[in-house]
């Protein structure tokens, strides 16, 4: 019989969403308050406000490089945009962690979440295990993007490639293979970004050697891109007489 009383056993997944907000909200009030002491959450592992702190200092100065960078973003996004607005589509891709980025940046194009915003042709080079993986066999790894870019794109199309680092292979050979075909070439890296300074048209670096703050940044860096595109848009004549419906 129900009693109208709510019971207090959580489910697996909702215990687990409780602890980690504990969790999170214990590590920014250490963080805010500058607090030294021991911050327990749902264990007994203190969480000490001062590498709380330097957990999000690691953040800071990566951040700061990129709104540095608001110039360099926005003459790519122009560039993006007027290809798009002549009729080219966007192909992107990443290795490992980024071509699930690659995947996000698509679908975020071609079936945009904010509604009003119009959708415009976008494919990622990383779905396809089939072909990714019989490139990789028969012409190895570095030829995966390239090949497919030969095959796929036009001249009028726009690549963007985005790799943790500016010396991944496959994603240098891919910018280096859509430059050679007149793609307009975009490069999302981490790290001091040198390499694809030789292939890429645009390169707009996540200033970081760790992995998971490069992640972050591109991860903010490519919704920019998407928004900016939107807005050149938006603009009556920016693009030219007219804007694509």
């Amino acid at each position: 019989m129900a009693t109208g009383r709510r019971t207090e056993n959580c489910s697996p997944t909702r215990s687990v969403l409780l602890a980690t907000r504990r969790l999170y909200t214990c590590v920014l009030r250490c963080c805010h308050d500058g607090s030294r002491g021991a911050c327990h959450a749902d264990g007994p592992r203190p969480v000490n406000g001062s590498e709380a702190c330097r957990l999000f200092e690691l953040r800071s100065g990566p951040t700061d490089d990129l709104a540095g960078q608001a110039d360099a973003v926005a003459a790519a996004c122009h560039a993006m945009a007027v290809r798009f607005h002549g009729g080219g589509k966007l192909v992107v891709f990443g290795a490992g962690a980024a071509s699930t980025d690659a995947q996000h940046v698509a679908v975020e194009f071609v079936h945009p979440v904010i509604v009003g915003k119009r959708a415009l042709p976008a494919i990622s080079l990383t779905t396809d295990v089939a072909t990714v993986t019989g490139i990789a066999e028969r012409d190895g790894v570095a030829a995966i993007f390239a090949h497919q870019i030969r095959y796929l794109a036009d001249p009028a199309d726009i690549a963007l490639g985005i790799a943790a680092d500016g010396d991944n292979p496959c994603v240098a050979a891919g910018l280096e293979t859509a430059r050679e075909l007149g793609l307009l070439t975009v490069a999302l890296v981490g790290g001091n970004g040198s390499r694809p300074d030789k292939v890429a048209d645009h390169v707009l670096v996540a200033g970081s050697s760790d992995p998971r703050v490069v992640k972050e940044m591109h991860v903010t860096l490519y919704h920019v891109l998407w928004e900016l595109v939107h807005v050149f848009f938006e603009q009556p004549g920016v693009l030219g007489p007219g804007v694509v419906a």
